[in-house]
């Protein structure tokens, strides 16, 4: 089964979590399938404290995957609105990174560009 849950990393005293997508087999901080968003509970007033992507969660959902009760916590108190956190799509995490590089993506050979 597919489960929702944090991955802890950071250092001693330090800790940051990665909301993963993983197989309930596995370990807290072994391999997993997808990363979703993450959690900073360190964070600053200028840092992002907590960032899920909305529609990854919902697909993962649609699929059956369960949410731990940790990451549901997570995603009803720091909603949309909540200050610290920041919602995003997986296409403007995808875009993001070519958009800073300057570059733009090519059409694959044998497709015509409109």
């Amino acid at each position: 089964m597919v489960v929702i849950r944090l991955a802890r990393g950071g250092a001693k005293k330090r800790p940051f979590f990665t909301i993963v997508a993983t197989d309930s087999r596995s370990s807290r901080d072994g391999g997993f399938i997808e990363r979703v968003g993450f959690y900073n509970p360190k964070a600053t007033d200028t840092e992002t404290k907590f960032r899920i992507a909305q529609d990854r969660l919902g697909h993962w959902r649609s699929v059956g995957a369960q949410v731990s009760p940790t990451v549901a916590r997570l995603v009803k108190t720091f909603g949309a609105s909540a200050p610290g956190a920041a919602v995003q799509t997986a296409a403007a995490e995808t875009a993001a990174p070519a958009a800073a590089s300057g570059r733009e993506e090519q059409p694959a050979a044998g497709v015509e560009a409109a």
